[in-house]
């Protein structure tokens, strides 16, 4: 493997417009529908078809026969409504400048949300059938039994019919504090240049996440840094004002439908109880952050800084050793990374490129960090902002992890049953990062370079999941105890609360320097429920699978592929136990938390020992 430098010396480019970026690179929607004209005409017939259940069903679903007609033709209206949605959504996705798209999706969003209420009938009526309808009806239909058991788990928590059809019409403007954060980010927002030694830098969210934030050069790296929180520091109020009216309907809706903390409201769906949620967070806010302090003294020494702040912590153990990879150059390492994974696997990454489900673009206008969105009925598609690094392959590994997870279920699954719980979801995509980092340690060995992998397992892998969404995690979970007791979050609340959180963590091997308390304005997890808790729940049950595919080869293989066809016919604790994973002790996140500190040993011996 060739290694080049990566102190990023070269000069910084600003984004270019989405118009200016060549084909090659974006993704193709026409995978799910032609043209514009296809997905209005397929968008009508939802509609139309939305309004004849409604005269066919409304009144009428009381026997065990009309129940599984209903559903049956849901599952075909929810099918096209996933591939309608998807369609625009995406396209806003990339440029939050387009108006065009921005009108379409709003339109197609409106129309859903009608949709939702004029159909609410069917998650109302159904409970209120005796048991016995609703066992024969279950028993009588395997693509719907799914969904009948989670109605009746849910029905104590259903409102009156009446109430149920108005919230499912106002489901679009619950959405609206997620539209407020994204426009104010990605759209309003204009970053203005900053000088660092001499010279001017441009700037903005991309180029800060995906650059600056690694940039060897101190004096930039946190010139960067300063310049950046300036800016957004100036949309605090209006970004916490959207987050209070999300975190204020959360705690009304959990109110409204009978819960007794927010928190049990949110958990509900990912069929986890609280004490696996406090765990993921309490162990690793104590059993973790010893080592993470360490690896931070080990950055601090091994770049000769007199103060280590949080501005330094994505640093590179090695910023000369870093591999600048090219898109043709991943898809080698890719397909020969996951190859374990199989030749079905290997022909999906081939597929990827192919038939370009990857957004690599860089543009103004487009969200940040990187996501996989799997439309059943469709492939995935994945977005990202390709920087040529290899922590960019480790991204791309980890996103083509979700699109196996969905391949596999949607295949398998009816579309009622591939509704995976959050708690799990992450497990494949950070498992593919792991099987990537174990490929790469047996390609070479070399000191430097097992130093190299380990460091960006740590830097990567690790910090983006047990770390960056922990810490965001254990905020969270401040925020809603105060939501909870009855009071509400304003910004200076918010930062504090980051504050206090970080400095717990680092303790005093980072100095929580002034910008480092805005990081709750960086991610748009907080809108997703408790979401951010998931990764480290996923790449513990990631960490232990991988062990055990290491140790048993082909048999852990076969039962982690049985699992991601599973869909979400299993809870995650079944999930994990399918992949041969407890996770109802504390010991599988023990042990993985061991495993990170005995990498983090590993990565200061071998410094010491390369010198």
């Amino acid at each position: 493997m060739k290694m080049e430098s990566n102190t990023r010396k070269e000069l910084i480019m600003e984004p270019i417009m989405r118009k200016d970026v060549p084909k090659e690179l974006t993704w193709d929607l026409s995978a799910i529908y032609a043209t514009e004209e296809a997905m209005y005409a397929d968008a009508e017939k939802m509609n139309a078809q939305s309004r004849e259940m409604e005269e066919r069903y409304k009144g009428r679903l009381t026997t065990p026969e009309s129940i599984n007609a209903c559903l049956d033709e849901l599952r075909t209206l929810q099918a096209t409504a996933v591939l309608v949605s998807h369609y625009t959504d995406l396209a806003v996705s990339v440029d939050y400048y387009n108006a065009h798209n921005q009108e379409r999706n709003d339109r197609i969003s409106l129309m859903l949300s009608e949709i939702s209420a004029r159909l609410s009938f069917i998650d109302s009526e159904i409970p209120q059938q005796d048991a016995k309808v609703l066992q024969d009806a279950a028993a009588q239909s395997a693509p719907n039994r799914l969904y009948l058991q989670n109605l009746l788990r849910r029905k104590p928590h259903l409102l009156s019919p009446e109430t149920e059809r108005t919230l499912a019409a106002l489901s679009n403007a619950f959405n609206t504090p997620y539209q407020v954060y994204n426009m104010a980010k990605l759209a309003d927002m204009r970053f203005p240049s900053f000088t660092a030694g001499g010279q001017e830098y441009p700037l903005g969210y991309s180029l800060f996440e995906d650059d600056y934030e690694y940039d060897a050069r101190t004096e930039v790296r946190r010139g960067a840094f300063e310049a950046f929180s300036a800016k957004i520091k100036e949309y605090a109020n209006v970004t916490a004002a959207a987050y209070q009216s999300q975190v204020q309907t959360e705690k009304t809706m959990a109110a409204l439908r009978g819960f007794s903390s927010v928190f049990d409201s949110l958990l509900f769906d990912q069929k986890v109880d609280r004490a696996l949620y406090d765990r993921q967070i309490d162990l690793i806010m104590e059993k973790l952050a010893p080592h993470m302090q360490k690896y931070a003294r080990l950055l601090q020494k091994v770049h000769g800084l007199e103060r280590m702040t949080f501005a330094d912590l994505k640093l590179p153990v090695d910023p000369d050793y870093d591999p600048k990879v090219t898109i043709a150059e991943s898809r080698r390492y890719i397909e020969e990374g996951l190859s374990v994974l199989g030749p079905d696997y290997q022909e999906m990454v081939r597929e990827a490129y192919r038939d370009r489900w990857v957004d690599f673009a860089k543009n103004q206008g487009k969200s940040t960090g990187g996501f996989c969105a799997s439309p059943y009925g469709s492939h995935s598609f994945i977005l990202l902002n390709w920087n040529e690094r290899m922590s960019d392959v480790f991204t791309l590994a980890h996103e083509l992890g979700h699109a196996g997870h969905f391949r596999a279920c949607n295949s398998a699954q009816s579309i009622f049953d591939t509704d995976v719980s959050t708690y799990f979801v992450e497990a494949p995509s950070t498992m593919n990062e792991l099987i990537m980092a174990h490929y790469l340690l047996k390609t070479n060995p070399d000191k430097r370079f097992r130093r190299w992998v380990l460091s960006s397992m740590i830097g990567h892998t690790y910090y983006h999941n047990f770390v960056t969404h922990l810490l965001e995690a254990a905020y969270q979970r401040e925020v809603y105890r105060i939501i909870d007791a009855g009071g509400s979050v304003q910004a200076e609340t918010l930062s504090r609360i980051m504050k206090e959180t970080l400095e717990r963590f680092w303790g005093g091997a980072v100095e929580i320097i002034p910008g480092a308390e805005l990081t709750w304005m960086r991610q748009p997890h907080y809108y997703m429920g408790l979401y951010s808790y998931t990764y480290s729940a996923g790449l513990t049950v990631a960490t232990q699978a991988c062990a055990r595919i290491e140790a048993e080869g082909q048999p852990a293989v076969d039962d982690w592929k049985r699992m991601l066809a599973a869909g979400g016919t299993k809870t995650p604790v079944e999930l994990a136990k399918m992949a041969g994973v407890d996770i109802t002790t504390d010991d599988a996140l023990l042990d993985t938390i061991a495993r990170i500190g005995a990498m983090i040993d590993e990565i200061c011996a071998l410094t010491e020992e390369i010198g």
